[in-house]
């Protein structure tokens, strides 16, 4: 029986009922009909509903408050759903194992490193568990599984058994993730804010004495008063803290939230019993108030961390839903993204955004990558060149190869490096965290003495010093110090076209002494062509001797020839062509016979010879006399003259290592001022440089190509190109998005600031927390003053971290 859809509203998503994007959104289609949606996600998720048979979702749902319909049916909520292969397609991708998967969870209700780690140790014993990262700040978990052996409704059901709701992070819903984490803090801290103000104005009457006229029935009537707005804000606002502080306390570590609770319920319990008897103590305003900051903190840190992964997650957003396609009739058919498979040929209309990786056919077009690089200006892409998913076409249709798709295609690659980037914990935030969990055993037993010590000299007042010393101690600024600095730093470098995989390199910036950098692809643009040429016998013309070498190179793979392979219209056939591996070409023309190719070859007919330029890389001559010299090289990239300069100017030493020869690396290395260099090498003897350079200090390895993999692994920060080799991406630290050398300096130097303000975050912490304590057990402070203190504290070291967001 065919269910009948709502009629679709205008300008609005039919399936989140939300406003659709200025471009109109995609379609999806539903019983024969495209229906507007606003998001890949929305889109994904309908096309599911309807495969489920659950179209009468869309049928009975209440229209009248958007904010509020659920967005997945109750029936698909169930976790198997997620077992179709279809559906994974949309937001899984294949891992480092052998037949793996890998996915990126957002986890709903993960605060802290105690939440990370009981997750992680939940998953880990797992039967196909290859790896599980999981990161608090971000609030995602990234899991690599074998299928065939643990199914990803099982992962998603062991996350919920911890009490955590966990579903596969797409992009594209990313958004209205954010705005719903936001809505759950903003409502709490409204509440807390409203109730503070009220509350805040007894209180100052009562402790100042402007009300000291007024007989006790109206004092408790003020009481009362308190005692009911705060009681919204210990049920409500703060029920983020004790949802932590329990399943903290289920890790067994402890986290900051289990003395802030303790803090909360005691206060308020010893408040309410007062208002009661109407005798002793009220501190209604430190819950609130209390209350008030730490979700103020929270909400600010929220913002500052989607500031940090917004900025790559959105790009996936952009990508085309539908794209045209030609079928086994060589007709153009209109398809989903999703569908597209390898091998595909795929129409890319002038203006449109390219749904997919592919190898562009038949003529050269200029295509925009700024969505990637940053950079504005069009790019030649010739025939049989890659061209990426989210590239604008610039000018005329092209036709591509489709060689990835979804997930596997080099943007999702790039959304992926920065979720690595932020499940990676650098060591300093590692040891923060260490230190606040230890900080707060600490601070639960000095509250422990503080109480015992109290009830022997004053036991009217040793419940409030010893909540005073909770609140005051709290150590939220140092658990905040290391977190709120790494995800500004990683922020930074993404606006500034530089994607981190393993945020530890921000920590070891600082001590990098040597840098060594491969030559071609890394110094150079790695695209050879002719620079200067020079004709050493004129009893030909130089149009022939073009033509010779033109025609001699047409047998030769080498990169090279590459640029020699076009240098006249002239035509000239060549006989008995014999390519020398190593050496060059040899053939015959008119009777005499030619050598193409380099010095050490030629000099064995003229022994000799001297070249005219000393980086002259090929030779044409003949057996009686040298005809042409050419030199052949490679152009440097924009901007690595002055980074190189730069860079030695922190007194850096920058250390060249390159498998050409040293005839062709010198050059470059006198142009660009490097002092040392080492040619001609293997991978081996690279890997042994840089090891035995390591002794000494740590070092950074700046490369491109396949042979620069085992020694960007073994490097302390390696760093390497989007354009680079997929071993050398996989195997480097940072990825230089804009494929330009100078990118380096904003990385050094935002990687310096960014570990100068978590040292100053962690020391303030340190000297606040250490500091107060001691004025907290002497009874010097009551618990507001303490619930101010401890705030300004975290929203100083917040503050100071946005600095890296300028």
């Amino acid at each position: 029986m065919s269910v009948k859809l709502p009629e679709p509203s205008a300008g609005e998503c039919f399936h989140c009922l939300q406003p659709l994007p200025a471009d109109g959104g995609y379609q999806v289609t539903l019983q024969q009909r495209d229906y507007p949606v606003c998001c890949y996600g929305c889109q994904a998720v309908a096309q599911t509903i309807a495969e489920q048979g659950l179209l009468h979702f869309y049928q009975f749902r209440d229209r009248s408050n958007p904010l509020n319909v659920p967005l997945v049916p109750e029936q698909l909520q169930r976790f198997e759903a997620y077992d179709d292969a279809r559906l994974q397609q949309q937001f899984t991708r294949d891992s480092t194992a052998p037949g793996g998967r890998e996915t990126s969870l957002s986890v709903e209700g993960m605060t802290c490193s105690a939440c990370a780690w009981l997750i992680e140790k939940h998953l880990a014993p797992l039967a196909g568990i290859d790896k599980v990262m999981v990161n608090a700040s971000s609030e995602r978990v990234t899991v690599s599984w074998q299928p065939e052996q643990t199914k990803l409704s099982t992962i998603l059901q062991h996350i919920a058994e911890l009490g955590y709701r966990a579903l596969p992070f797409q992009s594209a819903s990313q958004e209205q993730d954010f705005k719903k984490r936001r809505r759950y803090f903003v409502t709490r801290l409204g509440v807390a804010g409203l109730a503070t103000m009220q509350v805040m104005m007894i209180a100052v009457g009562l402790y100042f004495g402007m009300v000291s006229d007024l007989d006790d029935a109206l004092r408790q009537f003020l009481w009362w008063i308190s005692l009911l707005f705060a009681t919204p804000v210990l049920l409500y606002s703060a029920q983020p803290f004790y949802l932590s502080a329990l399943r903290s306390i289920q890790a067994q570590r402890p986290n900051m939230d289990v003395p802030v609770s303790l803090a909360l319920l005691s206060t308020y319990l010893a408040s309410a019993y007062a208002t009661i008897i109407n005798q002793g103590e009220v501190y209604f305003e430190s819950v609130c108030m209390f209350t008030f900051f730490l979700l103020l903190g929270r909400y600010l840190e929220l913002l500052a961390r989607q500031r940090a992964i917004s900025a790559a997650a959105n790009l996936i957003k952009l990508l085309p839903a539908v794209a045209q396609r030609k079928n086994s009739s060589n007709q153009l058919e209109n398809v989903a993204v999703a569908d597209l498979r390898a091998n595909d040929i795929v129409v890319v209309a002038a203006g449109s955004t390219i749904p997919a990786d592919g190898k562009l056919l038949h003529q050269a077009a200029y295509v925009n990558e700024a969505l990637m690089t940053g950079e504005s200006h069009a790019v030649l892409k010739q025939p049989g060149e890659m061209v990426l998913a989210g590239s604008v076409n610039q000018q005329q249709i092209m036709q591509l190869q489709v060689t990835a798709t979804h997930q596997d295609t080099v943007l999702a690659s790039i959304v992926a490096l920065q979720d690595i980037a932020l499940s990676r914990k650098p060591k300093w935030v590692e040891n923060a965290e260490r230190l606040a969990q230890s900080f707060v055993k600490q601070v639960l037993i000095m509250a422990l003495v503080t109480f015992l010590v109290w009830t022997w000299i004053e036991p009217s007042e040793a419940f409030w010093v010893t909540i005073a010393v909770l609140v005051a101690t709290c150590p939220c600024a140092l658990a905040l110090a290391a977190p709120t600095a790494v995800t500004g730093a990683i922020h930074k470098l993404n606006k500034q076209g530089v994607i981190v995989r393993n945020a530890d390199v921000l920590t070891k910036m600082a001590s990098i002494k040597t840098i060594f950098v491969d030559k071609t692809g890394t110094l150079t643009n790695g695209q050879f062509e002719l620079l200067n040429h020079y004709q050493h016998q004129p009893s030909l013309s130089l149009d022939t001797l073009l033509a010779l070498t033109q025609a001699l190179e047409q047998y030769s793979e080498h990169p090279l020839a590459q640029p020699l392979k076009q240098l006249t219209s002239t035509q000239i056939d060549i006989d008995s062509v014999h390519v020398v591996g190593g050496c060059g070409v040899s053939g015959r023309w008119q009777q005499q016979q030619l050598r193409l190719g380099s010095l050490a070859w030629i000099r064995e007919w003229h022994p000799n010879f001297k070249p005219h330029g000393a980086s002259a890389t090929i030779f044409l001559v003949s057996e009686t006399e040298v005809l042409l010299e050419l030199q052949v090289g490679d152009q440097l990239r924009h901007g690595v003259a002055e980074a190189i300069s730069t860079l030695q100017s922190y007194a850096i030493e920058i250390v060249m290592l390159t498998g050409d020869r040293a005839e062709l690396a010198a050059p470059i290395a006198d142009q660009l001022g490097i002092k040392q260099v080492y040619a001609q090498c293997l991978p081996a003897d690279k890997l042994a440089r840089l090891a035995e350079r390591q002794l000494q200090h740590p070092v950074m390895m700046i490369g491109d190509g396949i042979n620069d993999g085992p020694v960007l692994a073994q490097a302390d920060i390696s760093v390497s190109f989007a354009q680079a080799s997929d071993l050398a991406r996989s195997a480097a630290d940072a990825v230089l998005l804009r494929n330009q050398f100078s990118a380096l300096i904003p990385f050094y130097q935002t990687a310096l600031r960014s570990q100068r303000i978590m040292r100053q975050n962690v020391r303030w912490a340190l000297v606040y927390n250490i500091a107060i304590l001691p004025v907290a057990m002497l009874g010097l402070i009551t618990p507001y003053i303490a619930a101010l203190g401890m705030s300004a504290s975290s929203l100083l070291v917040l503050l100071n971290s946005l600095r890296l967001y300028r």
